[in-house]
Parts: C-alpha cells; sequence; structure tokens
C-alpha cells in the first residue's frame, strides 16, 4: 500500500498529555504549524486539568481542523474514548475525553494510548513510512510498544496490544531490565550520569549497556515470535544509548529462531523532535484511511 498523501493534507490537532506536561500542536502538510508545550498541576482536579487542555486547544484550534488526537500514558476503551487511571495524575480514574472534546470541538475525537501514537506517529511522520507491519517501543522509565498491522494501529480489544514491558523476564520482567530502572536500580546511576560515561568510553558504563543491549535483544526477540513486524523503531529516554548497545543487542537478536526474519528486519531509532504531538495527530490519519 503505498501511503496516501492526501490524507495528511487534512489539518488536524495533537494533544499530548504525560503527567505534568502538556504539548498541543495543528498538524498539516507533514508538519506542525502552530504548536505550545506547558507544564500543569497534575495534582489538580478532573476539571482544572481539563481545562488547561481546552484552553491550550483552543490556542491552535480553527475551522480547518478536522479531527483532535489525543495520546495519554494510560489505560483508554479507543471506542468510546475514555482513559483510565491516568500515570501521575490521581484525579483522572475515569475521564469520557472523547465525548468532552467532541462536544466542545464538534469535530471527531481519537483518544489511544502513548506508546500506540508513538507507533502511528513513525508510520505517518517517521523512520517507518514505507513499512506496512512495524512495532513501536518507546523506552524510558517504562517500556510501552504500538503496533502495525496492514498500515494501520492496531490497539487490542483493551488498548492492550504491545505491552511487552509486563511479560516475565528472568526473576522479573522486560521493563525491569530494559529501561532506566535497571539503571537506577541494579546500578544506582541516573541515566544522565550513565550516558556521559558511555560517552567518555567508561568501562563500567560500557560493560552496563552490553549487558543490557543484551536483554534488549530478547524483548526484541519476543516481538518477532509475537508480530513477525518488518521494522522496529525504538523512541523514548533510552534511545539516545542506542549506539553503545546496538551491537550486543543485534547479537542476541540474530539467535533468533528464523534467519530469514532477520536478514530482512530493521531496526530504527526515532529522529523526529515532534513525535509526541504528530503521532497523536496520526490517530485521525489513521482513522480516516480505513
Amino acid at each position: 500500500m503505498i501511503q496516501d498523501m492526501t490524507v495528511q493534507n487534512q489539518c488536524a490537532v495533537g494533544v499530548y498529555l504525560g503527567g505534568k506536561h502538556l504539548r498541543v500542536g495543528r498538524v498539516r502538510n507533514n508538519i506542525v504549524e502552530a504548536s505550545l508545550a506547558l507544564e500543569i498541576d497534575n495534582h489538580n482536579s478532573e476539571e482544572v486539568i481539563l481545562k488547561d487542555i481546552m484552553d491550550a486547544i483552543d490556542q491552535v484550534f480553527n475551522e480547518d481542523v478536522g479531527g483532535i488526537g489525543i495520546g495519554v500514558p494510560s489505560l483508554v476503551d479507543v471506542s468510546k474514548g475514555i482513559v483510565y487511571n491516568v500515570e501521575h495524575m490521581p484525579s483522572w480514574r475515569e475521564v469520557h475525553l472523547g465525548d468532552l472534546l467532541s462536544d466542545r470541538y464538534k469535530v471527531g475525537v481519537y483518544v489511544n494510548n502513548d506508546a500506540n501514537c508513538f507507533a502511528i506517529g513513525e508510520k505517518y511522520f517517521g523512520k517507518a513510512k514505507k513499512y506496512a507491519n512495524l512495532v513501536g517501543i518507546v523506552v524510558g522509565v517504562g517500556l510501552g510498544a504500538g503496533v502495525i498491522t496492514d498500515n494501520h494501529l492496531y490497539s487490542g480489544t483493551n488498548c492492550g496490544a504491545g505491552e511487552f514491558g509486563c511479560i516475565p523476564y528472568r526473576d522479573h520482567n522486560y521493563e525491569y531490565y530494559c529501561t532506566t530502572q535497571y539503571f537506577e536500580t541494579k546500578y544506582g546511576l541516573k541515566p544522565d550520569v550513565l550516558y556521559r560515561r558511555a560517552k567518555k568510553q567508561d568501562k563500567i558504563a560500557l560493560a552496563i549497556l552490553e549487558q543490557f543491549g543484551f536483554d534488549f535483544g530478547q524483548a526484541v526477540k519476543t516481538i518477532l515470535y509475537a508480530y513477525d513486524p518488518e521494522c522496529i523503531v525504538i523512541g523514548g529516554n533510552v534511545s539516545r544509548f542506542f549506539p553503545y548497545f546496538e551491537e550486543y543487542m543485534w547479537k542476541a537478536v540474530r539467535k533468533f529462531q528464523y534467519e530469514k526474519t532477520i536478514e530482512k528486519l530493521k531496526i530504527e531509532v526515532s529522529e523526529q523532535p515532534d513525535i509526541a504531538v504528530l503521532g497523536a495527530a496520526a490517530l485521525y490519519y489513521d482513522a480516516i484511511s480505513k
């Protein structure tokens, strides 16, 4: 399938809500043509935070906007636009976000979790444009992933597709070994400190990232067995470490049972700085292209 570029001629608003960080942008023709980023008090009431979001959308919304996409770090009822138990926002336990925004702006509203937004954003605006089947992995404090099959986002029945971090691995799970938790819990090193030491070719830092690469490679193999993607795109804070663990990741991945799969597989690192907003907007493009 050749991606229909006329879809992206449509104007959409993308919203990323990540705890106290709120980013909003108006997207058209592959660019964010108006945007703002601000901090909100994530401990405020549901109503106050909702007003913050609407006030931000108001600043970029215009009559050209055909739809709004919003990514949140939570479980989402995609069909109803309801978000549950948003991370780092205690008051947001069950918010009917889709209905509230569609009632105000009179356009279609599409809500999904942030990892799914990352994946569909990379499909439309990033490293995965030419692939029909891919997995986008967001690696930071946690490990989440979004799955694209036959050019469209697959969220699963309960928006739970791609939760590879929860899969048991060793004595914990992949999220323990393949995120910044590993650096801090196992070695007492903040990611920034480890990164600086790795850049200086510190032997201990490089050895830590060698082990990290091996464990991350095991997670990649699990993804391959589950979804058999053409491409995996890595984003999030840990992606900057990629040059230091890539070799060891591939050593583990090449032990995958099916050699032809590995010959064809592409593993990329996201380079799109606006992926949070673009990925949210891509929810709209994905919906209208079906």
